[in-house]
């Protein structure tokens, strides 16, 4: 610990107080402490290793950079927080110092606001760090309450996997066994209890009246035979109140699906699906086209959502 000769040595410098008036409020690099005071580079990098050396002060790295910030007093009432108060009102350049802090922060924040414009309308064809469609899903998905949730058509049990991480129960249904197989197999891996696995049809559910609050048809209802049945399926097994959820693909023209994807229906327009809802009895129903590839054939997904009758 230095000394108290030390201590009230660094505390004497007029200049030395400033940049710990400022560092108490913000986060600071060296050359923004350098253009609020007006003064040198090696001036200002000075005063900051003789404020760390004296534990007023830390730095952490970021990027290129540090930035240095005031050291929490372990003491809710300390003497280094009453010399600053008095300091602060004793320094002229006090105001002015704060001012220009305001002008360097905003500075900053013009700096991001300006990446974000150039960008703009490219977010989602751009590589952003982080940002993925699956970890907005995953997040969306938290906002879930604890539900009963029956994935149709579920394959290999990717989206059922992730719906379980919120859900109170989900039963996913596929008419392969070997998918089953591979969903029950990363279930027991990740260590996932509430998946029920249940080999079945879209069109003959083997799930009882009323069994659960939300059925999703991710990307499978253009495999059904029938898709009105695989919808009148959907209302039967849900509990009043329910809600259905699609994701399908939009009406396209490629027909090569039919034999590299094994696609009974070449998706289905907002009208069809539209139609398919209400005439299984559902009420609210909404459609949004949601997202389209970049690379032929420029396959576009299709949200629809539809309530079943409270009473």
């Amino acid at each position: 610990m230095p000394s108290i000769v030390k201590t009230l040595r660094v505390l004497a410098d007029t200049n030395r107080l400033r940049i710990l008036l400022l560092l108490k409020e913000e986060e600071l690099s060296v050359a923004e402490v350098q253009e609020i005071l007006s003064l040198g580079q090696s001036t200002i990098s000075t005063h900051l290793s003789q404020l760390r050396q004296a534990g007023f002060v830390e730095d952490r790295r970021t990027g290129k950079n540090s930035l240095y910030r005031l050291c929490s007093p372990t003491a809710d009432v300390h003497p280094l927080n009453e010399i600053l108060a008095q300091a602060g009102r004793e320094i002229p350049e006090t105001g002015a110092d704060q001012a220009a802090m305001r002008l360097v922060l905003r500075k900053r924040q013009d700096r991001m606001r300006a990446f974000f414009d150039s960008v703009a309308g490219r977010l989602g064809r751009d590589y952003i760090p982080g940002k993925s469609w699956r970890s907005l899903a995953e997040a969306l998905l938290r906002l879930l309450p604890p539900l009963a949730i029956a994935d149709l058509g579920s394959g290999e049990g990717a989206f059922a996997l992730m719906l379980a991480q919120r859900a109170r129960r989900v039963i996913a249904i596929d008419s392969s066994a070997r998918m089953m197989e591979v969903g029950l197999d990363q279930a027991r891996r990740h260590g996932v209890h509430n998946i029920d696995f249940r080999l079945g049809d879209m069109e003959q559910v083997p799930i009882a009246d009323a069994e659960v609050e939300l059925v999703f048809f991710s990307q499978s209802l253009h495999h059904a035979l029938h898709p009105a049945r695989a919808l009148a399926e959907a209302a039967r097994i849900l509990a009043p109140g329910g809600r259905v959820v699609i994701l399908d693909l939009l009406k396209h023209r490629f027909e090569e699906a039919r034999e590299v994807y094994a696609d009974e229906w070449l998706g289905f327009s907002e009208a069809e699906i539209e139609s398919l809802l209400a005439g299984a009895g559902f009420t609210g129903i909404e459609t949004a086209i949601v997202d389209k590839e970049p690379e032929s054939p420029q396959f576009q997904t299709l949200l629809a959502m539809g309530d079943k009758s409270a009473s």
